[in-house]
């Protein structure tokens, strides 16, 4: 008996299998970008601009190391902050950012940046300047400093080319604390202006980099970083998490049912038949 209850079970998994192959396995496994990639939550509320809002405290931050810029003129050797933290929301309509890091001082000329390519082409994470294997392209910077205390939509083709855009569709809030800066970017998750921002669409991975200037005065006078001589990254990955599809779930239960039922039908017909 116990060997005729193993054999229908067997029977029953291998008959959902052939019913809808796609359901075996659920669920089934992301890509490999999840891995070093920023992913933007799907909430149903607005999202938050406040760098202290507690619904920040619910997402995992992703962190990814900085080195100084050496690709430019004029270059930097050291940089103060090793490495940045990002957490990101989306509701659909827009997105928010959120970046975390060590700043031993809050200065007025502190600042930080977030970076995406534009369109198809393969751009550098330095402003998109062509290199060996790199065609070359637009990206897109979203910019921030302390003493401004606002967001400066920008975008560039390649060094010595970043400008601000004509339409400001960003806008960022810091905050520091015990000696960390929290600073947050917001922007409609997609815009009119195709050919100079990055659209957002969900469950697309999209290339983005950091950057952040400690803007801290030497004893001279000279700041600290300022221009190109900043702590960057290279690109990472950047997704918002589509909406739930729970179509593959209804179909695996849907195939239980009728699995079910005729496990059921064929166990009714042993019975009648050792009865008998």
């Amino acid at each position: 008996m116990r060997m005729r209850k193993s054999g229908h079970r067997a029977g029953l998994l291998l008959f959902i299998g052939m019913l809808f192959p796609g359901t075996m396995g659920l669920p089934v496994a992301g890509w490999a970008q999840e891995s070093v990639a920023v992913r933007a939550t799907l909430i149903a509320d607005a999202v938050p601009d406040d760098p202290t809002a507690s619904a920040w405290n619910a997402i995992a931050p992703s962190e990814f190391p900085l080195s100084p810029q050496v690709h430019w003129p004029t270059r930097i050797l050291q940089v103060t902050v090793q490495s940045v933290k990002a957490r990101a929301i989306h509701n659909g309509k827009d997105v928010a950012i959120m970046l975390e890091y060590a700043d031993p001082t809050e200065d007025p000329d502190d600042a930080a940046a977030v970076e995406f390519m534009v369109g198809e082409k393969k751009a550098h994470f330095a402003h998109g300047q062509p290199m060996a294997q790199v065609e070359g392209g637009p990206v897109n910077i979203w910019f921030w400093k302390n003493k401004d205390g606002k967001a400066v939509d920008m975008t560039a083709k390649g060094f010595g080319t970043l400008k601000a855009q004509d339409d400001q569709d960003v806008k960022a809030k810091g905050a520091y604390a015990n000696g960390e800066w929290k600073v947050v970017f917001t922007r409609p998750v997609t815009t009119a202006n195709n050919e100079t921002d990055t659209q957002f669409k969900p469950g697309d991975f999209v290339n983005i980099s950091f950057a952040v200037w400690d803007g801290k005065k030497e004893a001279g006078g000279d700041l600290k970083e300022k221009g190109s001589q900043k702590a960057i990254s290279s690109w990472w990955y950047f997704r918002l998490d589509p909406a739930p599809n729970y179509t593959p779930y209804g179909y695996a239960a849907l195939a239980i049912a009728l699995a079910a039922g005729f496990q059921f039908v064929v166990i009714r017909k042993l019975k009648k038949g050792s009865s008998t």
